[in-house]
């Protein structure tokens, strides 16, 4: 039978017994193991086999709730066999002096019983209840079964013992079974019991042999070994816990797979606890409250006992299958265990062990996992531990837990100016992943920072949550009333705050302050360096842009984790390089920084640096890259969380759908609601530039008039320090031309073009293409040359493809027929990367017929590659001293190119050669330029330009 695999020995060996008791010797036998190992089972099927034999069988099973009540293991043997009335009826006899009462057997065992009584009494009950079942053996052979002996009453036990020392010449066989050992003072299966003649039989849990037999037994097929191998693993080889994952995770004839532990698991875990003694309940408790911590040692302080006595009850744990050690095999044991504690007791073990291990000195996350599961702080150093194990736990990305800590010190905290910091903590965690969630825990401590009650730090979390609110005016108090108090050691604090606060969001300097770029020039002219990163971009906008600066920039955002407190400076310095016209030295840092935050789910730095990128691909000229990461960044974070800085993906994903000709794209991206406040800052004037752009699409150029020329307010009145990277001049010009009015276009393009900064390269380039639309022809191709060289310089495609149409137009108007066609080549081609519509598509139809002559497409094998490019920009109309300097040659060199250029094509003057150049296909400029071939990222592919050229060459 399957649930004695293994035991036939066991089973022979009490068989044995009974034979001996059957010839009139009285035996004891005793059988020990663990809760679960089949102790019970045994005795039920030799009880059986007993009782076919002719033994009259008595059994009772001890157990710890009834273990108070006298004799109720003897009123069980009393009432589990057929016992005669008349001797249940017999008087019990009487004591020594004869005074005790003349009472039924039965009635003396099963009345009420004072265990505080008189020895004497006590004595009567004990020979009473022995009297009738020494009578009973005198029949027929008599075996007492007693299972959990080691939980046995007292005076049951004595009443046991008494029979026993009256049974060793009659034919009765009295069976206990119970555990093996013990950390009580009394012994599992008693000192008293054990003292008698008896044998022993031990059980052990089955072997892995054993195991595979019964999951044999549950399917119609043989379980791989490594299955079996499981099941041992996790039971030890206790039946009733191998049974128990069975029930769990198989049907009858079901494959088994790897153990799982459920409800029937759970249950059998308790059971075999709750069937043992008081304190392996409380060491297993114990053990699984500590977790990866529980040893000898801390099991031992946690339960004010000796080691030794823990390590006597681990090994009996251990033999039962729960344990591995200090380890329980299946952590759905450890769960078990503690979620059948009370609420309140759980609690109370768990705050116990974050005390011991405070004072044990264990690390704060450590500490802090028990407080978490305590929920409560009871301790004054709890708060402490939990702010630092937040901070670490931070540091690792781990917001959620961090999160937790301080949610919990902040219900614990008391004090008032404690709870300020905790409520600052907390935003700082959530902000990074949620923005709109850190409202309710500064929006109140906005009036706390006018009064100093903070320190710099978090007085500059407050600040910053001001402003990404909109709320400038407040957070320009705040600085001033920080400044007024501020230790000298937190400067840098205010520094960076107010850098941030005047450059980053367009806010008004505050006056106290002084210029920014002075004060890091101050630093850097006193320390010969400039450590802080605000200070080196502070140089850039003052227009101190050179490679080593724009190098000390960037090994500053790459060296060092992204940062909360720095994000917004992280996200300006990627600006600034970018508005220098190092674009690709921008998009490599924004890459390597999104992906960091990616991977560190930290999705507001994500969402940002996406709208940084997307404003990177705008100024590159590539619109579908930027419309794509400005939509990815708008999704990434919730309308509320943007705050103010929504205005700036929004506008990027404006302007990119206006440049695609998608004006009901961008409509729909104007629809959306964006708060009031956003027109406090940068972004809201970024936002009013977009929506102006779109009107001048979609012919309302006045109505773009009108949102220019409030940019043009807010800029001047609250932030000209960053003149050079909102052009709202050049729109001013733009919408003034189209509505007719050239002077006015005139003087706002002259405005900008005089604005002299290494940042605005980009602004003047587009500024000078507007200016040349105000002039006569015959001015216009060297404006828009000038306007070439710059946007080539700083990498914008699109602008570049417009200037290159309008340069057409010029040479169009002028009669110069071959060299408009040249160029316009050149603007369709720019077009094309970017995926925008040709911007020659407005020009005439063309010159005269026949002006165009046939194509030769081997023509161009017979320049070498330097001709080429000198052909190619004498061509466009360019002198020699302006192609020397554009190819980094000498003016000799270029006339030596040019001469050879006139032999190898049949010129016989300048004229001739953008004819030629047409005729032989020779590659355009933008194609010799550097790094011309590199396309923007997430372009696509240029369009076909012949359509567009033969309309040209007609």
């Amino acid at each position: 039978m399957v649930r004695l695999l293994e035991r036939h020995r066991e089973l022979e060996l009490l068989r044995e017994a009974y034979a001996e008791c059957v010839d009139g010797s009285g035996q004891l036998v005793i059988v020990s193991g663990g809760p679960g190992l089949g102790k019970t089972e045994l005795l039920h099927e030799f009880s059986k086999s007993a009782a076919k034999a002719g033994a009259r069988v008595l059994t009772a099973t001890a157990s710890l709730c009834e273990r108070a009540h006298p004799m109720g293991v003897i009123r069980q043997l009393l009432h589990s066999g057929e016992i005669p009335a008349e001797v249940l009826d017999r008087p019990a006899q009487p004591g020594t002096d004869g005074d005790t009462p003349s009472r039924a057997v039965g009635e003396t065992v099963s009345g009420s019983f004072d265990p505080d009584g008189s020895e004497y009494a006590a004595e009567a009950v004990v020979r009473g209840a022995s009297a009738p079942i020494l009578e009973l053996a005198g029949e027929r052979p008599l075996v007492i079964a007693v299972d959990d002996a080691h939980l046995v009453d007292p005076y049951s036990l004595q009443t046991m013992l008494h029979l026993l020392r009256r049974a060793r010449n009659k034919r009765i066989l009295v069976v206990c079974a119970g555990w093996e050992q013990s950390g009580l003072p009394d012994p599992l299966v008693h000192t008293d019991l054990i003292r008698q003649p008896h044998r022993r039989v031990r059980l052990a849990p089955l072997s892995e042999q054993g195991v595979a037999q019964i999951l044999a037994a549950q399917t119609t097929q043989l379980p791989p070994k490594e299955i079996s191998a499981s099941y041992h693993r996790a039971t030890a080889g206790n039946p009733m816990l191998v049974h128990a994952l069975l029930d769990d995770g198989t049907q009858f004839g079901a494959e088994i797979g790897e153990p799982v532990a459920s409800i029937a698991y759970r249950q059998a875990v308790l059971a075999c606890l709750y069937r043992g003694e008081p304190r392996h309940l409380s060491v297993a408790r114990a053990v699984a409250a500590l977790g990866e911590l529980a040893s000898a040692r801390t099991t031992a302080l946690l339960l004010s006992a000796s080691t030794d006595a823990v390590q006597v009850v681990v090994e009996v744990l251990s033999s039962t299958g729960l344990l591995d050690g200090y380890r329980f095999r299946h952590p759905a044991a450890a769960n078990a265990v503690l979620s059948d504690l009370d609420p309140a007791e759980r609690a109370r073990l768990h705050g116990e062990i974050a005390r011991l291990l405070y004072l044990d000195g264990a690390a704060a996350p450590v500490v802090t996992e028990h407080l978490m599961a305590a929920d409560r702080v009871v301790e004054p150093w709890g708060l402490s531990v939990l702010r630092l194990a937040s901070e670490l736990a931070l540091a690792a990305d781990d917001v959620e837990r961090s999160t937790g800590y301080l949610r919990l010190a902040l219900r614990e905290c008391a004090d008032e100016q404690e709870r300020h910091a905790l409520s600052i903590a907390l935003a700082r965690a959530e902000w990074r992943v949620n923005p709109a969630a850190v409202a309710p825990h500064l929006t109140p401590l906005h009036p706390v920072v006018l009064d100093d009650a903070l320190d710099a730090r978090d007085a500059a979390t407050v600040i910053r949550h001001m402003l990404w609110q909109g709320d400038t005016g407040p957070a320009a108090e705040a600085v001033s009333a920080l400044a007024a108090s501020l230790d000298p050691v937190d400067a840098h604090v205010l520094a960076e705050v107010e850098f941030v606060r005047h450059c980053f969001y367009g806010a008004p300097r505050v006056s106290h302050r002084g210029d920014l770029a002075k004060v890091a020039t101050l630093e850097r002219a006193t320390t010969g360096k400039v450590s802080a990163l605000w200070a080196t971009v502070a140089l850039l906008v003052s227009g101190d842009v050179t490679d080593e600066s724009v190098a000390h920039v960037t090994e500053a955002l790459l060296s060092g984790q992204l940062s909360d407190m720095k994000l917004e400076l992280t996200v300006f310095s990627l600006l600034v390089i970018a508005f220098s016209g190092r674009t690709a030295t921008a998009v490599e840092v924004c890459e390597a920084l999104l992906a960091d935050a990616v991977q560190r789910r930290a999705r507001t730095w994500e969402a940002l640096l996406r709208g940084v990128r997307a404003e990177i691909a705008l100024l590159q000229g590539d619109v579908v890259t930027a419309e794509a990461r400005a939509t990815e960044a708008l999704d990434l974070l919730h309308p509320q969380g943007w705050g103010a800085l929504i205005g700036m993906p929004l506008s990027t994903a404006i302007f990119a759908n206006t440049a695609m000709g998608r004006h009901e794209a961008a409509a729909h991206l104007l629809r959306r609601k964006v708060p009031d406040a956003m027109f406090n800052t940068v972004f809201g004037v970024q936002y009013l530039r977009a929506r102006g752009h779109h009107y001048l699409s979609t012919d309302r150029a006045f109505a773009a008039l009108n949102d220019f020329e409030t940019c043009g307010h807010l800029m001047r009145d609250r932030n000209p320090d960053l003149q050079p990277l909102v052009p709202w001049r050049n729109d001013l010009a733009q919408a003034n031309l189209r509505i007719g009015k050239t002077r006015v276009a005139k003087e706002w393009a002259e405005e900008q073009i005089g604005l002299r900064s290494t940042l605005a390269s980009r602004p003047r380039g587009i500024a000078l293409r507007i200016l040349a639309g105000t002039s006569q022809p015959r001015h216009r191709t060297a404006l828009l040359r000038e306007s070439i060289d710059l946007l080539q310089a700083c990498g914008d495609r699109l602008e570049l493809a417009v200037a290159f149409a309008d340069l057409s137009a010029a040479h169009y108007e002028l009669g110069d027929y071959a060299r408009a066609r040249l160029v316009a080549r050149q603007a369709a081609q720019e077009a094309g990367i970017c995926d925008t519509d040709p911007p020659v598509d407005g020009l005439p139809a063309g010159p005269p017929r026949g002006e165009a002559p046939p194509a030769d497409t081997d023509g161009a094998s017979v320049l070498s590659d330097a001709e080429g490019r000198v052909a190619a920009l004498a061509a466009l109309g360019y002198t020699n001293r302006e192609i020397s300097s554009r190819i980094h040659v000498t003016v000799s060199t270029v006339e030596q190119h040019l001469t050879r250029v006139y032999r190898k094509l049949n010129v016989a003057s300048r004229t001739e050669l953008p004819s030629k150049v047409l005729e032989h296909q020779i590659p355009a400029m933008s194609d010799h330029s550097p790094g011309a071939d590199r396309r923007p990222s997430g372009g696509v592919l240029t369009k076909d330009l012949l359509p567009l050229w033969k309309r040209l060459a007609l």
